[in-house]
């Protein structure tokens, strides 16, 4: 902000959140219900404030269908088999350090705990810049991490990450997962695709969540505010402890329990 002042002196201007194209990102079976449900939504995107005159069942009904396309997805291009019924998350974008992508898999006991609860499946994605060594080795980490979750927790790390990929794993999974470091994330798009297609946010309160999230209502916070006056590794501490707990207590009992509560 400060170099754009200096680029156009004399003008008042603040920072703005960058945005999605709501007709590009919405997958079909969403569409479809816009259509029928809010006509005119894809030229004035204003208008998806009425989406609670979508019937919930109907809602549902389209999630399933893109879950599905999903999950056939993964089985053709990797052979992994995973079941529609059971809650899955995921998590997509550019390989790099301050995205904190492994971030779930801080406790990998913990989590196998979690998933007794009430199962899940993870589905990731993402490509590092070539340079970029950093994001490189936290691709081979979460690699690593779902290795050892084999036999308990099915997860798959989809290759060649693009448009496409992208566009079935925003209307395909149940939660989409977002950990960057604070002040970190500049807005954090792929959530406002997922929210398009009715998926729910489970993210750091960073980039556009920050205005975005109603707790409990269209997803869920991780972590402090990014002004409360915490150190690196007490925020850290705080926010795996939330994502666990969250994940046990609040996500998994709504998923399997109170769907439509």
């Amino acid at each position: 902000m400060e170099y754009s002042r200096k680029l156009f002196p004399g003008y008042h201007l603040r920072g703005i959140t960058n945005g999605v194209h709501p007709c590009r990102w919405a997958c079909e079976f969403f569409r479809e219900l816009f259509d029928r449900y809010v006509p005119g939504w894809a030229n004035e995107p204003e208008l998806l404030v009425r989406v609670d005159e979508v019937p919930h069942e109907e809602i549902w009904n389209a999630h399933l269908k893109a879950k599905k396309a999903l999950l056939d997805h993964i089985a053709e291009k990797t052979g992994v088999i995973m079941d529609i019924n059971v809650l899955t998350l995921g998590f997509a974008r550019r390989a790099t350090a301050y995205k904190r992508a492994a971030m779930l898999f801080s406790d990998p006991e913990r989590l196998k705990e979690i998933n007794r609860t009430g199962k899940l499946q993870l589905v990731f994605a993402g490509k590092a810049h070539p340079k970029d060594d950093a994001g490189k080795r936290v691709i081979k980490e979460i690699y690593n991490y779902m290795t050892g979750l084999r036999g308990e927790i099915e997860a798959v790390y989809l290759e060649n990450y693009d448009l496409d990929l992208a566009a079935r794993m925003v209307s395909g999974v149940d939660v989409w997962l977002n950990t960057p470091l604070p002040p970190m994330e500049a807005s954090g798009t792929s959530g406002m695709k997922a929210a398009c297609n009715g998926v729910i946010n489970f993210s750091v309160l960073d980039g556009w969540w920050i205005e975005g999230c109603i707790e409990g209502v269209n997803g869920w916070a991780i972590g402090p505010h990014p002004m409360a006056p915490t150190g690196e590794n007490e925020r850290r501490r705080i926010e795996i402890k939330d994502l666990y707990n969250k994940m046990e207590y609040l996500i998994i009992p709504k998923f399997y329990h109170d769907r439509d509560g």
